[in-house]
């Protein structure tokens, strides 16, 4: 896919996630980590990976890992350990390493959303679960996108079809298990002042309705799944993952703290 060259994912990322302090931003943030957490509460294994915008929004924070470790697309000083600095699209971790992979709205701010997704399918084993979380064009958040002349906040992201992604994930040899849209409040900062709402939550819960503001798609690879291997130039930036330690491998910054552990 090419690269939309007038487009600044890189700022657009950091505003979104500015913006995840706002009411309306700390309410969505919430509802994506409770549904996360019930639906994948009972997976465990040896490592979980989540990819998204920020390693300072963590989700799934109540699975079952022995490892669990984040990215974030920028280096900045005092990154904690477990967290790596990459771009989602060239993820500098072994083929089938992962058994979780969660990818939260990366699509919706790269510019390679397809390769996004192939690199979750190479470091992923066979069997392992993918979680992907994207704002849905079809509800009244993507009107808002659409009408907007601003493109701070989530209003700077993409808004893929859900039906794309889960064509991409039947491509790259996932079976779907789960895919719903979520929270249907309205996109003004003071529904975001609601913990709860009855109408809200029966719709959310049960799926009623395929306008929410975003989806979750829950997929699991098929053991026969293959990617093809990294060209030999991308070798040197696959990292072992037996460290904790903070990594950078991200284009145009520095390797720090770089470890060579045995897998």
């Amino acid at each position: 896919m090419k690269k939309s060259h007038n487009v600044d994912y890189s700022s657009r990322s950091e505003s979104f996630e500015n913006w995840f302090q706002t009411p309306l931003g700390r309410s969505l943030l919430a509802d994506q980590r409770g549904f996360l957490d019930r639906r994948l509460e009972k997976l465990t294994g040896a490592r979980q990976l989540q990819v998204g915008v920020s390693h300072r929004l963590p989700l799934a924070n109540g699975t079952d890992f022995a490892q669990k470790i984040m990215t974030t697309p920028k280096c900045f000083s005092g990154t904690p350990d477990g967290v790596v600095v990459c771009d989602a699209d060239e993820l500098p971790f072994p083929g089938d390493s992962m058994d979780l992979v969660v990818l939260h709205h990366t699509a919706d701010f790269s510019p390679y959303p397809h390769q996004v997704l192939r690199e979750a399918a190479r470091v992923l084993r066979g069997d392992g679960s993918i979680a992907l979380i994207g704002f849905n064009p079809v509800s009244v958040w993507g009107l808002r996108r659409l009408i907007s002349r601003h493109h701070a906040g989530p209003w700077g992201g993409r808004f893929l079809f859900r039906g794309r992604m889960e064509d991409w994930l039947h491509l790259l040899d996932f079976q779907v298990e789960t895919s719903m849209t979520r929270f249907f409040r309205l996109p003004l900062q003071r529904s975001g002042r609601k913990t709860s709402g009855r109408l809200d939550e029966r719709m959310s819960g049960y799926g009623l309705l395929p306008v929410g503001a975003y989806y979750c798609i829950l997929a699991k690879k098929r053991v026969c799944a293959r990617i093809p291997r990294r060209n030999v130039w991308r070798q040197s930036k696959v990292m072992g993952l037996s460290g904790t330690g903070t990594v950078s491998a991200a284009r145009g910054c520095q390797p720090h703290n770089l470890n060579h552990p045995e897998d």
